[in-house]
């Protein structure tokens, strides 16, 4: 869809061909890269689960007609363009002057009321099952967020609360801090919190995140990983129990994003959340600050460019993970082979981020109880040497490989071979060394890419591995600033 939309803003008229019920996303990824209004066509069905033949006539019979319907003008997806500041609508908390309406929405579509809007009133429960009526929460209770809530949520750290950090892709809503409050607010969040809740809008404004993929089908979800003092000074668990729901800072943090996705970013099942299956929202992960320095590992948040003491928040969605459970061994020469299968095994279909959906850009996350980082330390192994000793044994067969790729997921035009992609430029030469299709490949196209953090329980030797989901929502970091806020201040030049 981007050629098309790159076309589109070229001047060069363009269609998109999408499957049923994927209007309201295809809407949502448009405008997230500039264009409103783009022109769509429907297939018939979905052309990963019919025959060429039958998917052939349908495209003849039933969708030529909608490309030419939509390049000549009469075929637009009926979304509406922003609109002007003072006719604005915006959903529960969702920020003030400048917002617009829902993607696809369209004429007599049900108003949304601006930031100072009173939308409920009545008991505890009554509030709750309005904001359940209306998709504002996550079905869990809330707290209902007051104008003096979120004005004490907000005023001890001294910002404006009309601030834009920048606008939601995927609905074209403003993210304000006023919005962020109202969501802070409703997950349980405290006023020290906000900080980190400004650090991961800053991540979802951030265009090399992509925000408007938060809906694709697979249903990646987004992990928050935090480093710095901020990790002990805000209360963040990152023993026992890192990656669950308990600890209250890593938990409402977690729904907040949630909430927050939901209510600006418009995805819910109604605008354009289009995960086939989905998860829970996940629970901030916070390293283990005192086992990183114990070993000497630099923090995860060092692969972007911050030292050792610098309050970060790092983003990015994840689609499955596993437990490497009881890994034994007293020396890195035991326990890699166990920590590679586990790597090796969690990439599927989403290998075609190295080539197909993405160029490079698989970055598997491996979380590593502390007793296994220090196994590693006391051998003399570094993260770099770590990630090496990965690198070589995380590995599967080519055909497998290939199947991941072209065959099974057919996300990969063409079905290639993987010596054709090397011999093209399109990955390194580690994977074509022959031409044997059982050789070891491996999953990730360069050692650096495998993504090391320490976390979980001290005295537990498990790890953790997840699968990113590539450039939707790449691995982006941004700094926690704690420091007061001089957005109200009046500033007096010489």
């Amino acid at each position: 869809m981007r050629a098309s939309i790159a076309a589109e803003i070229a001047g060069f008229p363009s269609v998109s061909i999408v499957c049923p019920g994927f209007e309201g996303q295809a809407v949502a990824t448009a405008r997230g890269h500039g264009l409103d209004d783009p022109a769509l066509a429907l297939t018939t069905g979905h052309v990963d689960a019919q025959s060429t033949e039958r998917m052939l006539g349908d495209f003849l019979d039933d969708t030529v007609g909608q490309i030419v319907a939509a390049l000549t003008g009469s075929g637009r997806s009926g979304a509406t363009a922003p609109a002007p500041a003072d006719e604005a609508l915006a959903p529960v908390g969702a920020g003030v002057d400048g917002d617009v309406a829902p993607v696809g929405a369209g004429v007599g579509a049900v108003a949304e009321p601006s930031a100072l809007d009173v939308v409920a009133v009545g008991t505890i429960d009554e509030i709750n099952r309005r904001f359940v009526e209306r998709g504002w929460s996550d079905g869990s209770p809330i707290i209902p967020p007051t104008r003096d809530r979120v004005e004490a949520f907000i005023g001890p750290s001294g910002h404006d609360p009309w601030k834009r950090l920048g606008v939601a892709a995927s609905s074209g809503r403003d993210m304000t801090i006023w919005s962020i409050a109202v969501n802070g607010v409703m997950a349980g969040c405290r006023p020290e919190d906000l900080p980190v809740l400004i650090a991961a809008a800053e991540v979802l404004a951030d265009p090399r995140y992509g925000m408007e993929h938060s809906g694709n089908t697979t249903g990646a979800d987004a992990l928050m990983i935090v480093n710095g003092p901020v990790v002990d000074e805000l209360g963040f668990n990152h023993g026992p129990g890192a990656l669950r729901d308990g600890a209250p800072v890593n938990t409402s943090i977690g729904r907040w994003l949630r909430l927050y996705l939901r209510n600006v970013g418009g995805f819910t099942a109604d605008e354009h959340d289009k995960a086939t299956f989905g998860n829970t929202f996940r629970v901030v992960l916070a390293e283990d600050e005192a086992a990183l320095a114990d070993v000497g590992w630099a923090p995860l948040s060092a692969e972007f460019g911050f030292s050792r003491g610098d309050d970060v928040l790092t983003m990015v969605r994840l689609n499955s993970g596993a437990i490497i459970g009881s890994v034994f061994g007293a020396d890195p020469e035991q326990i890699v082979p166990y920590l590679a299968d586990g790597v090796a095994g969690i990439g599927g279909w989403d290998l075609t981020h190295n080539h197909g959906l993405g160029h490079h850009q698989f970055r598997p996350l491996l979380v590593l109880s502390p007793i296994l980082a220090r196994t590693f330390a006391a051998a003399g192994w570094s993260k770099s040497e770590v990630r090496r000793a990965l690198f070589e044994q995380a590995r599967i067969p080519a055909r497998r490989y290939e199947k991941l790729i072209g065959e099974w997921s057919n996300l990969s035009a063409g079905r290639p071979r993987l010596v054709d992609l090397v011999a093209d430029g399109h990955l390194p030469v580690v994977f074509a060394v022959d031409d044997d299709p059982d050789r070891p490949v491996p999953v990730v196209v360069d050692p650096g890419h495998i993504m090391i953090a320490v976390a979980g329980d001290p005295n537990r030797t498990n790890a953790f591995v997840f699968s990113n989901d590539g450039p939707h929502g790449d691995y982006t970091a941004k700094a926690i600033d704690r420091r007061p806020a001089d957005d109200l201040v009046c500033r007096i030049e010489p």
